[in-house]
C-alpha cells in the first residue's frame, strides 16, 4: 500500500531533511488505511520475525552494528499475541529501551495494532471520551504508521531472530 493511495495526494516533505513530514500526513480515509497498515505491519513483523508464535517468553533480533531488537511475549491467547519490541540502546537492559512498543497481534486476522509506544500512551489512557472516533482513528493511525516505518527500518537492516532449533541447539 502506498502513502498515496491511503492520502489521497503526494505527502508533503520536510524542506530541510526532504523526508516525509508525518505530523501532516493527512489520510483520505483513516479507517481504511488504519487497516490496510495494521495488514501490512502482520506480514511485516512475521517477516522479521518468523518463528514468532513459537518463542515462550523473550527473543533477541541481531544485526551487525546495530543494537539489539528485544522481543518480549506479553500475554498469549488462542488467537492474539500481545509483544513489546524495542531496541536495546545500552548493555544494561533496564536502562534504555526503546521505542517500547506494545503490540496487539491478531493472529485470525492476520492483523497487528501498536497499543503504545515509549512515547505515547494507550489509546483508551488519551482519549477518555468515545465520541471522539475520528482523534482516536488519528491517533491510532500514527502509532501504526510509525510501526510501519520501523518494521521497514529493521528489516533493511537485516536483524535476525534465531529460530527454535537454532535455540534448541545452545
Amino acid at each position: 500500500m502506498s502513502i498515496r493511495s491511503c492520502c489521497g495526494k503526494p505527502p508533503a516533505l520536510t524542506p530541510v531533511t526532504g523526508k516525509i513530514d508525518v505530523a501532516r500526513l493527512r489520510p483520505v480515509n483513516t479507517s481504511l488505511c488504519l487497516e490496510k497498515i495494521c495488514e501490512s505491519n502482520y506480514q511485516k513483523l512475521f517477516r522479521l520475525i518468523p518463528d514468532l508464535c513459537n518463542f515462550a517468553t523473550v527473543a533477541v533480533g541481531q544485526s551487525e552494528r546495530h543494537p539489539a531488537l528485544h522481543l518480549e511475549i506479553l500475554e498469549r491467547n488462542p488467537y492474539t499475541l500481545t509483544v513489546e519490541l524495542s531496541h536495546c540502546f545500552s548493555q544494561q537492559l533496564s536502562e534504555l529501551m526503546q521505542p517500547a512498543a506494545k503490540i496487539r497481534v491478531y493472529l485470525d486476522a492476520q492483523l497487528a495494532e501498536v497499543i503504545r509506544d515509549h512515547d505515547r500512551p494507550a489509546v483508551d489512557r488519551v482519549f477518555q471520551n468515545p465520541g471522539q472516533a475520528l482523534e482516536i482513528q488519528e491517533y491510532k493511525w500514527r502509532l501504526n504508521y510509525f510501526l510501519q516505518k520501523w518494521l521497514d527500518h529493521c528489516l533493511t537492516i537485516g536483524y535476525r531472530f534465531a529460530s527454535i532449533a537454532d535455540c534448541a541447539a545452545y
